[in-house]
């Protein structure tokens, strides 16, 4: 008997539910998605993703639209972070690894990785790029990078950053035994 009462409120509940997809007072029921601006001629929507205020305040906040910075700041911030995170991929992975050489082999490809992606910002910045377009989520998009000469600061800073991101974890990977005896010894 509880097994027959299961099933009728299980077809309860599915017909209720059938009853409220044509309720428009059911809020499930409500438009989430709009052309952004109320314009559908601009190919941009409106999402609660990407109009919420967390979106927007994170993505506000990354360095590539941080208001009041110049292009060279902007590259050396995006370049310290991927130099960064580059040494380690090659540092583990490169065939040396296993070696004496291992460490800075994987610095010289990180480097090296570096060098090839400010070239390639340096193409972008030789062939007249089109500038930055407001979308809902960035609404005042820079205006220093919307010339070659601000895109080549921007490559400049971010040859830079990288360098030194890389630098910079690679000694912090090299004196990985120096820090690991001075937290031994504060913890005594």
């Amino acid at each position: 008997m509880p097994k027959l009462q299961e099933l009728w409120n299980m077809a309860n509940l599915v017909d209720k539910i059938e009853r409220s997809n044509t309720n428009p007072r059911d809020p499930r029921n409500r438009e989430v998605v709009y052309a952004a601006w109320d314009d559908p001629q601009i190919g941009n929507l409106e999402t609660p993703i990407n109009a919420s205020g967390f979106s927007r305040a994170l993505i506000n906040n990354l360095p590539a639209y941080r208001q009041g910075l110049s292009p060279l700041r902007r590259g050396i911030e995006v370049g310290l972070a991927h130099g960064y995170w580059l040494l380690g991929p090659f540092v583990t992975f490169n065939p040396l690894r296993d070696t004496e050489v291992g460490s800075m082999t994987g610095l010289l490809a990180a480097i090296g990785t570096i060098l090839i992606a400010t070239l390639s910002i340096s193409l972008y910045a030789a062939s007249n790029p089109p500038a930055p377009l407001a979308t809902v989520t960035v609404p005042s998009p820079p205006k220093a990078l919307d010339n070659a000469e601000g895109w080549n600061e921007y490559a400049t800073g971010f040859f830079l950053g990288g360098v030194g991101g890389a630098v910079f974890a690679y000694a912090l990977l090299s004196n990985i035994e120096l820090f690991q005896k001075y937290l031994s010894f504060v913890a005594q």
